[in-house]
């Protein structure tokens, strides 16, 4: 399946209109999936736009949404990269198989346990904490997944640290990969979303950045910034 992707300063999305599109699109390829978001597209570090430029970018945010939209007219879905991790298990748990990457050893192990009993078909080669201390930890998870080969790795680490592990291990195992920053907690529990009716309507990030800010005025700052930023660059048409 062919896709045209779009450039919003300098950041390659792709505009997937719904999950099956992104599903259809990804089934065959070996190249990380990673959730755009105001932050990505208006951070210029150009390590991070080239690392986004050789993989797919999906809308993961309701900036990136609204950007493409100003941009070319079309109207794409937002795909929270917390569900889309989910699907993916969903359509190819009896087709492929899996490896997880990150967290603590209680959150991954609660996790992979949860997946076994709500997909009894899933085919899962490997699993460890994202707590890689030394080159010699590095290297035994590499050397694992030579000789697992699975096909699809998720890698929960927070972004863009999870962005950067996940291109070097693909130049060690190709495989679809997919960052899911906080996913793993979300999916046990453990953090909650806000309410279905903030998500339906793009306040999730809002949402997220008041609650964030409960807890530290300087993430809800930056987050406040990095929408305000956004938002001038699509009034001025600098994006």
């Amino acid at each position: 399946m062919s896709f045209k992707p779009v450039r919003v300063n300098n950041t390659k999305i792709y505009p997937f209109k719904n999950f099956d599109q992104l599903l259809q699109f990804c089934e065959n390829e070996k190249k990380i999936l990673i959730a755009i978001n105001a932050r990505k597209i208006i951070n210029e570090d150009p390590n991070l736009k080239d690392l986004i430029h050789h993989n797919i970018g999906y809308v993961d945010g309701v900036g990136a949404k609204i950007a493409i939209r100003k941009k070319t007219g079309l109207t794409v879905a937002k795909i929270p990269g917390c569900e889309l991790w989910l699907e993916i298990i969903k359509k190819f748990q009896k087709t492929k198989s899996f490896y997880f990457i990150g967290s603590k050893d209680r959150v991954i192990e609660a996790t992979v346990k949860k997946l076994k009993q709500d997909f009894p078909n899933i085919k899962i080669k490997g699993y460890r904490n994202g707590y890689i201390k030394s080159e010699e930890e590095r290297n035994a998870l590499y050397r694992d997944l030579k000789k697992k080969k699975p096909s699809i790795i998720f890698v929960a680490m927070g972004s863009p640290r999870q962005e950067y592990f996940m291109r070097d291990c693909l130049a060690v195992h190709p495989a679809l990969y997919q960052g899911l920053g906080g996913s793993f907690d979300v999916y046990l529990g453990n953090k909650k979303r806000p309410p279905k009716l903030l998500i339906d309507f793009g306040l999730e990030g809002a949402a997220l950045a008041v609650t964030e800010g409960l807890k530290s005025p300087w993430q809800r700052t930056k987050r406040s910034f990095t929408v305000l930023k956004m938002f001038f660059m699509l009034y001025t048409n600098k994006i």
